[in-house]
């Protein structure tokens, strides 16, 4: 019987230390990664971006996770440093305007979304106005996130920030909120199409805020081509041989 017992004990102590082995193993670590899938010179120049960032307090995983996403769709590295560059910028901006408007520190989704706002059109006023005027502790992530989604829909951002504020003092969820893209008329989203090319913005494709909870729309980056930017002939047919 004392046998069964230190057998038992013996097993016990070999699984706790393994299950604590496994807790203690660190996630691979991002910065290794893009090491991995950027040029040496690029992947040191985006580390050297996303430790600023976060030395700044702004959400530097989102950097992080910005490159390594844009890497495997094939964007250039070139393209791909200047966008860390650009998104951080713009955070830094999202952060200033939020922490204006409320006189309190931002959360680093309320941040993101902010920079996400802007890169669509909003511009900094727009965001103080909205942390100014939504509901006291209300999380601006959402809201942030759906007026960007409202710009991308035909909405200016100035009618795009007065929809989401007057949904914002009626109380509405984010789910609620969420759904505003979806209920404008067709011809507010057959807008989009005349509106001018936007030049100078980021080729990022927009996504929300992780805690936004939907999922980023598939396809390659806005101003990517599908192909990942590989060049093509353009007088080659794509179809095949004998196809008419």
């Amino acid at each position: 019987m004392n046998q069964i017992k230190s057998l038992a004990v013996l097993v016990l102590a070999v699984a706790l230390s393994a299950q604590g082995s496994i807790a203690q193993t660190p996630a691979r670590d991002p910065s290794a990664r893009l090491r991995e899938v950027l040029p040496a010179d690029v992947a040191q120049r985006v580390l050297a971006r996303i430790a600023e960032a976060r030395a700044r307090q702004l959400p530097a995983e989102a950097l992080e996770n910005r490159a390594l996403k844009f890497a495997a769709k094939g964007v250039d590295p070139k393209n791909i440093e200047r966008s860390v560059n650009e998104q951080a910028a713009r955070m830094d901006t999202a952060r200033s305007a939020l922490a204006s408007g409320r006189k309190s520190t931002p959360s680093g989704d309320e941040v993101e979304a902010g920079a996400e706002a802007i890169r669509k059109g909003v511009d900094g006023a727009s965001v103080i106005l909205l942390a100014k005027s939504a509901p006291s502790g209300r999380s601006l992530a959402v809201p942030l996130f759906v007026i960007g989604s409202l710009t991308d829909h035909g909405l200016s951002s100035a009618d795009a920030l007065q929809r989401v504020l007057a949904r914002l003092k009626a109380r509405a969820s984010d789910t609620d909120l969420e759904s505003m893209p979806g209920d404008l008329p067709p011809q507010a989203a057959a807008g989009q199409a005349n509106r001018p090319a936007a030049t100078g913005r980021d080729f990022g494709q927009s996504h929300k805020p992780s805690s936004a909870g939907r999922p980023a729309t598939a396809g390659p980056p806005a101003g990517v081509p599908g192909n990942a930017g590989a060049k093509s002939n353009p007088g080659q047919s794509k179809r095949p041989p004998g196809k008419g």
